[in-house]
């Protein structure tokens, strides 16, 4: 049985992605040595430019029909089209080299600006709308939305942790990446986007996934497809989780054993050995 809960949580992700923005650029103005790496690859102000730019992305998005256009990246539909998720880094890199703003106030205004865009374009809209996104899917508006949320969320973790300045994680915003997002995306048609290279593997998995923050949902893969279904009996893995963790680990902030070890992370079922195989599926970029 299909799920939507686009209408969900809808003005509660759009007062938290107003918050959250303001929070991140504070942030990066109040950062110092903004060269200073908040990732692997990236400083705090290309951190910074990588989330603005995707917020200037989705001022384009969230226009049902409309070409994204606020990029000065060449054949920026067509990329968006071909990038699955083990693609996205090679997109980012692309859109990096396009987009060089990197002066942490002239971002932080930046932000604040397409925050505020997206916010009035999608006042009266309803959130279950379905626009273009990668690889093909169609995510709702309600989605788009909890996405750039999880993307100040988390790289607001990563400036901080190397500025060593406060930043929080509030339960209730990041939970709003399952059910909005990751719901919003599987239960409409997600095209290309989880496709790999790995050969598809026959048989079900069901994972039911539950926190005091979300819905209780069960994820189901069956011969390399994913589905949403309400929780049943037939279910392999247990999951509960506390959302914040859970986001920092599928974005390879913190590892799993960590994750289980604090028992923010509580892996139970009859099959809990599967749930690896169905995370080399059902995954978040790196």
């Amino acid at each position: 049985m299909a799920v939507n809960r686009s209408n969900d949580g809808w003005g509660g992700v759009r007062e938290s992605l107003d918050a959250t923005a303001a929070r991140f650029g504070e942030l990066v103005r109040t950062a110092q040595h903004p060269a200073a790496l908040a990732t692997p690859r990236w400083s705090i102000v290309d951190t910074a430019a990588h989330v603005v730019a995707i917020a200037a992305l989705y001022t384009s998005i969230v226009r049902p029909g409309e070409v994204p256009s606020a990029l000065s990246v060449p054949a920026l539909g067509d990329r968006l089209m071909a990038t699955t998720i083990d693609k996205v880094s090679d997109l980012n890199d692309v859109v990096m080299r396009h987009f060089t703003e990197r002066d942490p106030e002239t971002l932080a205004q930046r932000l604040r600006a397409d925050v505020n865009q997206i916010l009035g374009t999608t006042e009266n809209v309803d959130p279950a709308t379905p626009v273009p996104w990668l690889g093909g899917s169609q995510l709702p508006v309600a989605a788009v939305l909890a996405h750039l949320l999880n993307e100040l969320l988390i790289h607001g973790w990563d400036i901080a942790r190397v500025a060593r300045l406060p930043w929080s994680i509030p339960p209730r915003d990041a939970a709003l990446y399952f059910d909005l997002f990751l719901v919003g995306l599987l239960t409409n048609d997600y095209g290309r986007l989880l496709d790999s290279a790995e050969p598809v593997r026959a048989g079900r998995i069901a994972v039911e996934f539950r926190s005091a923050y979300t819905s209780t949902t069960a994820l189901v893969l069956r011969d390399g497809q994913v589905s949403v279904e309400e929780p049943g009996r037939d279910l392999d893995v247990r999951v509960s989780f506390d959302p914040p963790t859970m986001n920092l680990m599928m974005f390879g902030r913190i590892n799993r054993p960590r994750a289980v070890l604090t028992r923010k992370i509580v892996i139970g079922g009859r099959r809990p050995w599967l749930l690896p195989r169905f995370l080399r599926t059902v995954r978040a970029p790196g």
